[in-house]
């Protein structure tokens, strides 16, 4: 079991930042792929970024290239998302997840936080 709790959203407007963060407990989160994740409201889950085990690779979608940045610290079992250039169609309940292997795949990814609400006024 990974337990991951999410913290760090909140109310920005457009064009600000914000830095969420992950925290792991459990087994060792050095091995775990993670990957940052998005709903918003009335619409399905996607992901936003993930990234590999060792923090040596990531991916990112297409609408949030060259504005948000994944990265871990393993020696703190943490994930990071850093928001850069937020827009209102950022607005989501962000969730953290882990996954066995790398993958771009929700299905693969095996335990889930709670969920941060990230909400940015125009």
């Amino acid at each position: 079991q990974v337990q991951l709790v999410e913290f760090g959203g909140g109310l920005v407007q457009t064009g600000a930042s914000l830095r969420l963060s992950c925290a792991a407990s459990g087994r060792t989160f050095s091995s775990y792929a993670m990957g940052w994740f998005r709903q918003a409201p009335g619409k399905g889950r996607e992901i936003v970024a993930a990234i590999t085990s060792s923090g040596g690779g990531s991916y990112y979608v297409d609408s949030v290239k060259g504005r948000f940045t994944i990265y871990r610290d393993n020696a703190k079992e943490s994930v990071y998302l850093q928001m850069n250039s937020l827009r209102p169609e950022d607005t989501a309940v962000y969730y953290c997840a882990a996954a066995p292997f790398y993958s771009h795949t929700e299905s693969l990814y095996d335990y889930w936080g709670q969920g941060t609400q990230v909400t940015v006024s125009s």
